[in-house]
């Protein structure tokens, strides 16, 4: 009989295999993984078994950190960031965790150990389809920084099935295909099925006097959905703390009725469970019909009612009394998305726990703050009121008297301004009457943030000029930041080792320290280790291009990028207009000195977007005539890669020698494409627009290519009457480029292809690139005859990464923590100290 000391013992040496960091204990545990989670052994595993047994290998020691990070935070019922956002971006899981434990050279010998690669093994994780561009990356990123700065935080959203589509080219086109990122599980995930909420959505509502003799209204759904929690841990980089992102799903309360199963309506048998699961099924379903934008307003209350729910779940495990709610948690709302919290835990506090309105009130606004991320009108939500009404009858009561005491005291203070008060409405009574839910932000929160100066300040002046007016003090600049850990230390591990052999380690938590790297600039040696890097970089791009392509590029060209989104104001069309012209010099004269330059462009336009998708045609058609060409030799390539995510994006960012931030001045809210190429070594081309002009700031005017209108001069131009076809007139390579797209020469003779297109520049051109055509160009020129001298070149790249310190964003963290959310950090002890 073995003795209990004996037992102990040996659970002991169990829990140093199952949570130990020796090579040893992570070998094991992905064999033990391998065979009790995969039910697989080494003969016949597959390599995505073994991706998964690493996987679950990896999540058990940050599971251990996660259960000691929480009952830290239980015992201290310590202040918490609760972030909303229906979108995080987060990337793939592995490397990112590996490396933030400090495993990996560990990691990397116990996979070796058995026989297998680790980068085989990364490459297996697919991209968590979570969200679709700089929204959900900033909030992934910010979770990252709020975990390595040990801020104790939850991060709220959705589990979308089906996330951002799978982008692929058909002819040129852009061809949506369903992104099934959780075909094969999803192992970073905990299932909490005991964590479960009734949403209720529709119906009407009832008004009563309860047994105190105070009116009270009960809302009377018409169909209940089920939430259930999905948690994912994140971890900061080498602490002890272990956060976590909180998912939603959707599900029915009754999935399946027997009654009608056994008349044979089977359909109706399942029909609540479909219609419930529906609103998590995918991410931003197409508004465009009535009933994509109800599936939008559902998903939206959907999961800030469910978080909200569990907030209060987890306040009264210490506290009953809600008075106290908003010294608990401190809201962010990432944009108007979650804005229906305002409503929703009005409702709560006053339905439900029969706060008085007033007290209610109080708690809300020092509960929310409100960060916008936008300076199109359009993009600021608004819902029509009869789909308001029918989705959420009590929430439109409660808005209707948010909406009457605040125009009370807007009233008070500007007697005669009736426009004033028509524009700070939370209702839009034009026409076709909606709910603003940008207003309902500002009015229902003690904080308003821009996330650029400049975006900040243009907010101030003219989106949000009435709220500014009324309370400048709510107002306050947030520039954006991006995590160094994933898109340095992870995505660039040669420039990463390069950079910590010169100044140490100590930039992967403060990046600041990259300052030091100005010394290593005037070091030949030093340049040239550079160049070898980004030499090395760029022929793994160009293996990923002919991968994805087919097209054969050159890694002694110039790399010049524009990966983001696509949208008009991102203007890519400007970039091709480029293109086009540098083509038409060398048609002209084959024999031209040329820099040799190789055009890359990757990003998504939304599937209902025609003149986006229409854009993404022309690049591959410009592309198709361009490398075909015999006259142009590979001295101008164009290429298009497919399905831009986070994954290609590290490998994207590390190649670029040439970052394009072309946008129209005024239009991008701040940029985080900027920052990750410029942390990487590209040099930036671009307008005084959203964080590029910090950037510039940063960086130095000298090493920073700067083109185009102002965002003043922009307004002035537009105001006074712009008109494109002036400039098409007065400049022979603008109007030559347009007449080539006109002609058919990149349509197979189709002359009317790309008319809409043209007629827009031409007769429209909303967002000026007729009008920044030449300074653009001239600026490429400079472009190319400095990266010629590729000694000056390279100095400048060093000079852009020792001085994008400013935009970590841990930085940007430490700003929210002291001038918003009133938090400190909470140390986690290490077991072992």
């Amino acid at each position: 009989m073995v003795s209990p000391s004996v037992n102990s013992q040996l659970l002991k040496e169990r829990e140093k295999v199952r949570t130990g960091l020796s090579v040893g204990a992570i070998k094991q545990s992905i064999l033990d993984n391998l065979a009790y989670i995969q039910g697989r052994f080494a003969p016949i595993a597959t390599k995505n078994d073994y991706y998964m047994a690493l996987a679950y290998t990896v999540r058990d020691r940050m599971l251990d950190l996660w259960t000691r990070t929480a009952k830290t935070y239980f015992q201290r019922a310590s202040r918490t960031v609760c972030y909303l956002s229906a979108e995080f971006l987060l990337g793939p899981h592995l490397g990112n965790n590996i490396n933030n434990l400090g495993i990996h050279d560990k990691v990397k010998e116990a996979v070796e150990g058995l026989g297998l690669n680790l980068d085989e093994l990364l490459e297996q994780e697919l991209e968590p389809g979570l969200g679709n561009g700089g929204l959900g990356r900033l909030a992934a990123c910010y979770l990252d920084s709020l975990a390595t700065l040990e801020i104790p935080t939850i991060g709220y959203g959705i589990r979308y099935e089906f996330g951002i589509f799978k982008q692929e080219i058909r002819d040129g086109w852009q061809v949506e295909a369903t992104d099934k990122w959780l075909r094969y599980g999803n192992p970073w995930e905990i299932a909490r099925p005991e964590i479960a909420f009734d949403v209720k959505l529709g119906g009407h509502t009832k008004g009563y006097v309860d047994a105190h003799g105070r009116y009270q209204v009960m809302w009377i759904p018409n169909q209940v959905v089920k939430s259930v929690a999905y948690d994912t841990p994140i971890i900061g980089y080498r602490t002890q703390t272990a956060n976590f992102l909180r998912l939603w799903k959707a599900e029915a309360i009754e999935s399946f009725d027997f009654q009608a199963f056994n008349v044979g309506d089977y359909y109706g048998a399942v029909h609540e469970k479909m219609s419930s699961e529906n609103i998590t099924r995918v991410l931003y379903p197409n508004d465009e019909p009535p009933s994509g934008k109800q599936l939008r307003l559902e998903q939206q209350y959907f999961f800030v009612s469910s978080s909200l729910q569990d907030m209060i779940r987890i306040y009264q495990q210490r506290e009953k009394d809600l008075s106290r709610f908003h010294e608990k948690y401190t809201v962010q709302l990432n944009d108007t998305h979650p804005a229906i919290g305002v409503a929703e835990l009005m409702r709560i506090l006053v339905d439900e726990y029969q706060m008085e309105w007033e007290r209610a009130w109080e708690v809300t606004r020092k509960t929310f703050s409100y960060t916008n991320h936008t300076l199109m009108p359009e993009a600021l939500e608004k819902w029509p009121l009869p789909l308001f009404a029918k989705l959420l009858p009590r929430h439109l009561e409660i808005i209707f008297e948010i909406n009457r005491r605040f125009l009370d005291e807007v009233r008070v203070r500007y007697p005669e301004d009736e426009g004033r008060w028509a524009r700070l409405s939370l209702i839009d009574e034009n026409g076709e009457r909606y709910v603003r839910m940008a207003n309902l932000a500002c009015v229902g929160s003690h904080s308003i943030n821009g996330v650029a100066k400049l975006h900040t300040e243009l907010l101030k002046k003219d989106v949000l000029g009435d709220f500014h007016d009324l309370w400048p003090e709510k107002f306050n600049n947030k520039t954006n930041g991006v995590t160094p850990r994933r898109f340095l230390l992870l995505s660039n591990p040669r420039l990463s080792d390069l950079i910590s052999q010169s100044v140490g380690e100590n930039w992967i938590k403060d990046l600041s320290c990259l300052r030091e790297l100005e010394l290593s600039a005037r070091d030949s040696a030093f340049r040239e280790a550079w160049q070898k890097v980004k030499r090395e970089n760029k022929n793994i791009l160009a293996g990923l291009i002919r991968q994805r392509t087919g097209v054969v590029v050159d890694p002694d060209s110039m790399f010049d990028i524009q990966a983001k989104r696509i949208h008009e104001y991102k203007r890519q069309h400007l970039n091709l207009l480029n293109v086009i012209t540098l083509y038409n010099r060398i048609r002209e004269d084959p024999d031209m000195d040329i820099t040799p330059r190789t055009v890359i462009f990757g990003g998504k336009a939304a599937p209902g977007y025609f003149m986006a998708k229409l854009i993404i045609k022309l690049a591959n058609s410009v592309a198709e005539v361009v490398n075909s060409d015999p006259l142009v030799r590979d001295r101008l390539k164009v290429v298009f890669l497919p399905d831009y995510n986070v994954k290609n994006a590290q490998r994207v960012y590390p190649a670029a020698d040439l970052s394009e931030q072309i946008s129209t001045a005024g239009k991008e809210a701040s940029g985080t494409g900027n920052m990750k190429f410029a942390m990487n070594g590209a040099l930036t081309i671009g307008t005084l627009d959203g964080a590029n002009v910090e950037i510039r700031e940063e960086v130095g005017p000298e090493n920073f290519f700067l083109f185009g209108l102002t965002a003043e001069e922009v307004s002035r131009l537009k105001s006074r009457g712009y008109r494109a076809w002036e400039y098409i007139d007065s400049d022979p390579d603008l109007r030559e480029t347009l007449q080539l797209i006109a002609s058919g020469c990149f349509s197979r003779g189709d002359l009317n292809l790309f008319r809409p297109l043209v007629d827009n520049l031409t007769y429209q051109d909303e967002y000026l690139l007729c009008a920044d055509y030449r300074s653009y160009i001239d600026c490429q020129d400079r472009v190319s005859r400095v990266y010629q001298d590729r000694d000056r070149w390279t100095r400048m790249a060093i000079l852009n990464v020792a001085r994008m310190g400013k935009f970590s964003s841990d930085r940007a963290i430490l700003e929210y923590c002291k001038d918003i959310w009133n938090i400190e950090p909470v140390r986690i002890e290490n077991n072992c100290e």
